[in-house]
C-alpha cells in the first residue's frame, strides 16, 4: 500500500529498539523527520512523504516506540513506565538520528502524540531540530514548579448527567487495552467508526474554544473524547460506524492499521497516556519550567479537528507564551483529527514552506 518512491526498513541499536521507518528522497538532502499519534503508524505519513522528497529532503517516518513493527520495547500493564516516558521519546529521535548519520534535521513534524514528542525534542535541542510543525495537539509550554496540573476530571464528569468521563483517563485503566484489542464489532469496524468520529466527515466536529477545565464545559467535547461513563472505546465509537469506505483511508488502506494493532495491540501506545495522567512526566519535564520553544515553529490541524481545542486555552499558549518564533496557526478545511490524510497535499504545501524559510526572523 505504499506510494511509489516510498521504502521501508529495519534499523536496529535505537535506544534499544529495532526501529521500522519509511523513507523518501536521498539521504544526503536536507532530512525531515515525521512523528505519528495514536492510534496511527509511520504509514500515516504515506500520502504526505512523496511530495516533501520531490521537494529535495530525505524524509524519515518511524514507526514510534509501542507501535508497529518497531521491535525492543514490551508494554506490560504493571512494567515499569520509564521507557514511555517523554525525555525517553525524545530520547529515541536523537537515538535514530545518530543511527542515520544526521547530526541534524531541517524539520521535525508531529502528529497528535507525536506532536508532543516533536514540540519536546525541538524545546530541549534545538541544534537538532531546526524547525517545527506540531498538528493538532498544541503545546501550552513546560509544566512549573508549584503550579499543579489541571488534574483529574473524571470524578466531575461522573457527576454529571448523563455521567461521563474523559478518555486519556480511561486509556490509563488496565483494562483499556484489552477492551480496544477485542472490540465486539470486530477491529476493522472499531478502526473505521474511529477514524471516522474524529474526521471532518462526521458533522458533529464543529469545535470551538472551551472556557475551561469545568465539568460543564468538557462535557461539550464528542464522545471519543468525553465518553459515557460506562462505555468501552469501541461501545462509544460503535453507533458512528459509516455505511463505506473514505476516500482519505480507504478500506484497503484501513487493513493495514487493523493487521498491525490485531498484531501488536493497543498497550504500547497507551503507556504514554499514562505517563501523562499519572504525573511521570510532568515530574521529569518541571526542569524545563520557563523555557519555550526558540525554533521557528508552525501549527497545522482540520478545520474540524476538537483536537485542537481538548485542552482549554492550551491553543492560545502556544501561540503566546510557549513559542519563541511562531509563525502561524493554519487550519484546513476539509479536514478534521487526521489532517495528513484527510489533505495531504494541503499539509504539503504547508510543511514545504516551512521548511524553506529562513531560521531567524
Amino acid at each position: 500500500m505504499l506510494p511509489a518512491g516510498l521504502r521501508s526498513r529495519i534499523l536496529n541499536g535505537v535506544n534499544g529498539l529495532a526501529v521500522h521507518l519509511l523513507e523518501a528522497g536521498q539521504a544526503g538532502q536536507p532530512a525531515v523527520l515525521l512523528l505519528h499519534g495514536f492510534p496511527e503508524l509511520a504509514f500515516s505519513w504515506r500520502k504526505v512523504m512523496p511530495a516533501l522528497a520531490a521537494a529535495g529532503h530525505h524524509v524519515i517516518a518511524p514507526d514510534l516506540r509501542g507501535y508497529g513493527r518497531t521491535t525492543g520495547w514490551s508494554a506490560g500493564y504493571d512494567e515499569p513506565l520509564a521507557p514511555f516516558q517523554m525525555l525517553n521519546m525524545v530520547r529515541d529521535q536523537l537515538a535514530l538520528l545518530q543511527a542515520l548519520g544526521l547530526p541534524q534535521v531541517e524539520m521535525v513534524v508531529g502528529h497528535d502524540y507525536g506532536s508532543s514528542v516533536a514540540a519536546w525534542s525541538a524545546l530541549i535541542r534545538p541544534d537538532v531540530f531546526r524547525r517545527l510543525a506540531m498538528m493538532s495537539a498544541p503545546f501550552a509550554g513546560p509544566p512549573r514548579f508549584g503550579v499543579p496540573p489541571a488534574g483529574n476530571p473524571d470524578a466531575g464528569l461522573a457527576g454529571l448527567q448523563p455521567p461521563r468521563k474523559h478518555y486519556q483517563w480511561y486509556y490509563a485503566e488496565r483494562r483499556a487495552a484489552a477492551e480496544m484489542d477485542r472490540p465486539p464489532q470486530g477491529l476493522h469496524a472499531f478502526l473505521r467508526a474511529y477514524y471516522h468520529h474524529k474526521s471532518a466527515d462526521w458533522p458533529g466536529n464543529q469545535p470551538f474554544p472551551l472556557a475551561g477545565w469545568t465539568p460543564e464545559e468538557l462535557a461539550k467535547l464528542p464522545d471519543y473524547y468525553v465518553m459515557p461513563l460506562e462505555a468501552t472505546m469501541p461501545e462509544a465509537v460503535a453507533p458512528h460506524l459509516p455505511p463505506a469506505e473514505a476516500p482519505w483511508l480507504t478500506d484497503a488502506e484501513l487493513a493495514v492499521y487493523a493487521a498491525e494493532y490485531a498484531r501488536t495491540g493497543f498497550a504500547g501506545g497507551l503507556q504514554s497516556y499514562r505517563c501523562n495522567t499519572g504525573g511521570a512526566n510532568a515530574a521529569d519535564l518541571v526542569l524545563f519550567g520557563g523555557r519555550r520553544i526558540e525554533v521557528p515553529a508552525i501549527f497545522i490541524a482540520g478545520s474540524s479537528d476538537w483536537g485542537i481545542h481538548q485542552a482549554p486555552f492550551a491553543l492560545t499558549r502556544m501561540q503566546e507564551a510557549a513559542c519563541a518564533d511562531f509563525r502561524g496557526l493554519q487550519l484546513i478545511p476539509g479536514a478534521g483529527h487526521w489532517v495528513q490524510q484527510e489533505q495531504p497535499e494541503a499539509v504539503a504545501q504547508r510543511l514545504i514552506a516551512l521548511a524553506a524559510s529562513a531560521t531567524g526572523r
